[in-house]
């Protein structure tokens, strides 16, 4: 049976579907899902490589040393540096990148696409190249497949292999001792881009470092949200002139340009490509996840799924890699929030915002974060005025010098147990950053 779906084509009767670019959108019909073609099964040194890296995983597992989410990889690599090539002929691969909400998007596209055919997907957030060959041995015939990509190892990834989608979802600062300045990032992407000409890219036009990036790719399909985080964002990624406001309209000397989206959302709903308003109903809350769900949609449909069935399935996921998910931590009831950086910081003070809970903060410094936290001078801790607030972490006294000077009185605590209220009341949550959140995950208990 053929499926439809929205895709580029030729000419359309209503001229109100044209974007910026003169280009119409109509119904017209992907390519028939098959298996991956899986010629490693005739290269014995790649049959053995994948046999030897599910072996690893699956004794990591068993003895409780980890996931199996990278070792498995890792050697795969070791005996067959080819590995990834190799593990991606025949399927439809996803690459998802960006500062924040990686793992959640890539997620939300590994659902999207299982409305059509099984997926595989890098769920555990291993997302360099030892955890792309992981996620593409657990299943060889998986026709589909949604890895999140490390910013600076994207142009690694199509160096090897030309992804069929490319998501870009934000640029902003982060880890600076670890990745560098952002214009670093960008040249990195567009470098990447340049190595995959026939890949199709789903692209943040509410970002100028995004859209610099994608911006001379041939095939780009522009997403719309708003910007909320426009810090690192107010001068042209190419000339350095201003920009200013990178939700208006702006058009700089260079020739670089705000593309018109083509996917747009709103309070209302998500408006796509035919100028049709359809409802945006999510398990996972605030505005930033419904961005996030409608870069999933744009690449899912890219992938060739309907549209009903593949939103339905972005709909149900309620958290990712522990991100949202309320646990027991000994024995109390939390729910967790990741915030590594200024921009998702922001997001996360946003959506406690809504209400009164007690709130617990925990910032660590080590290598994963980055050593370096004068970003936090930086966040609008403010809105937190009038909160319970404790703060607990490696680095939980520059949290509390922080706070005071932003009007918010708080408590230091020796651990996020100790920095709960009495039991009773609302449940609480707790923002953490990188490795404060994974070390707290893996120790709870889901709920």
């Amino acid at each position: 049976m053929t499926e439809t779906t929205w895709g580029r084509g030729s000419t359309a009767a209503d001229p109100s579907e044209s974007t910026a670019t003169d280009q119409r959108w109509q119904l017209v019909a992907p390519p028939l899902v098959r298996r991956p073609v899986r010629f490693h099964r005739n290269d014995p040194r790649t049959a053995l490589a994948v046999d030897l890296g599910k072996i690893a995983a699956a004794m990591s597992r068993r003895f409780g040393m980890g996931s199996g989410g990278m070792i498995g990889g890792r050697l795969a690599l070791g005996l067959q540096p080819k590995a990834l090539q190799k593990l991606a002929i025949g399927r439809r691969v996803v690459m998802v990148t960006g500062t924040n909400g990686k793992t959640t998007t890539t997620q939300m596209v590994a659902e999207a696409l299982r409305s059509r055919a099984p997926a595989v997907s890098n769920a555990t957030g291993a997302n360099m190249l030892d955890g792309h060959v992981a996620a593409l041995m657990t299943h060889l015939d998986a026709p589909f497949a949604a890895l999140e990509v490390d910013e600076l190892h994207l142009a690694q990834v199509t160096e090897r292999f030309g992804p069929a989608v490319i998501v870009l979802l934000n640029l902003s600062r982060d880890q600076l001792d670890r990745i560098g300045e952002i214009r670093t990032v960008e040249a990195s992407l567009r470098r990447a881009l340049a190595q995959a000409p026939e890949a199709h890219v789903v692209a943040n036009r509410d970002d100028p470092n995004i859209v610099s990036a994608a911006f001379d790719h041939p095939n780009v399909t522009w997403v719309s949200g708003g910007a909320r985080w426009k810090d690192d964002a107010v001068n042209c990624p190419r000339c350095g002139a201003h920009l200013g406001d990178g939700d208006q309209e702006w058009r700089c000397a260079c020739g670089l340009a705000r593309p018109d989206a083509h996917w747009t959302v709103t309070d209302c709903g998500l408006r796509g490509p035919d100028g049709r308003m359809r409802p945006l109903s999510l398990s996972l809350p605030g505005h930033v996840n419904r961005i996030n769900a409608a870069f999933a949609l744009a690449a899912a449909l890219e992938s060739g799924c309907e549209l009903a069935p593949a939103l339905e399935r972005i709909s149900r996921v309620h958290q990712a890699s522990g991100r949202y998910s309320t646990v027991t931590l000994s024995g109390r009831t939390v729910r967790l929030l990741l915030a590594k950086n200024p921009a998702s910081w922001l997001e996360m003070l946003d959506l406690v915002s809504a209400h009164d809970r007690p709130l617990v903060l925990s910032v660590n410094s080590r290598e994963a974060d980055g050593h370096d936290v004068s970003w936090l001078w930086d966040i609008d801790f403010e809105s937190l005025r009038g909160r319970e607030v404790a703060v607990t972490g490696d680095r939980a006294l520059d949290l509390a010098v922080r706070l005071h000077y932003a009007g918010v009185p708080c408590r230091v605590a020796g651990s996020v147990e100790e920095g709960l209220p009495p039991e009773g009341g609302e449940v609480p949550d707790v923002i953490a950053n990188y490795t404060a959140f994974r070390d707290l995950f893996a120790r709870s208990v889901a709920a």
